[in-house]
């Protein structure tokens, strides 16, 4: 069963890779190569080939058969 996650951040962007450590759906950035290689990971409903991608408020980054985050601005 895939998770839904929401993530709130307070600056402009996280990267993908970040933001895939962040909610512990991989625990090392080399983990993040294979799910590319694998195109597991969609951003915004399109395959997402960068592991540095600029993730930015309300972006929905789904990983395949794992979580589907969607990413908030933090209200300050």
């Amino acid at each position: 069963m895939t998770q839904c996650i929401t993530t709130r951040i307070h600056t402009e962007y996280i990267q993908l890779d970040q933001l895939l450590k962040l909610e512990s759906i991989i625990g090392t950035g080399g983990q993040i190569k294979e799910l590319l290689e694998a195109q597991a990971i969609l951003v915004n409903h399109v395959r997402c080939q960068e592991k540095r991608k600029k993730i930015r408020p309300h972006d929905v980054v789904e990983v395949v058969d794992v979580a589907t985050i969607t990413v908030v601005s933090e209200e300050v």
